[in-house]
């Protein structure tokens, strides 16, 4: 079957684009919807980017345990992703080694 344009090509680039999007979700938990919950009696921002949120980090958690199972990482490097997922910024600040990891990943598989 042949693979869309633009689609990411390995589990870690999945983990990768999913932690931007969970990781920019947060942000926005955090930056707009809570102060709106707090500050402008909105609670209905939190529960709407909440519910995102918590749906892109379960994804997350399952790209996590895909990605751990094919670049046979350690409970470690898999936790570190985990904690990273936890706090603010910390998939933009990790995004760098899984990059790296990836690239690993490519050069060490045959045909990619």
């Amino acid at each position: 079957m042949a693979r869309a344009v633009g689609m990411p090509t390995s589990p870690i680039h999945r983990l990768r684009t999913i932690g931007i999007f969970e990781g920019l979700s947060f942000l926005v938990l955090l930056g707009v919807a809570m102060p709106l919950k707090y500050f402008a009696g909105i609670p209905e921002a939190v529960k709407v980017v909440g519910w995102i949120h918590g749906l892109l980090f379960i994804i997350l958690c399952a790209a996590l345990l895909n990605a751990k199972r094919v670049a046979h990482w350690t409970l470690q490097q898999a936790g570190r992703v985990v904690i990273a997922a936890l706090l603010p910024f910390g998939p933009f600040v990790i995004d760098g080694w899984l990059r790296k990891e990836d690239a690993a990943l490519q050069q060490s598989t045959p045909g990619s």
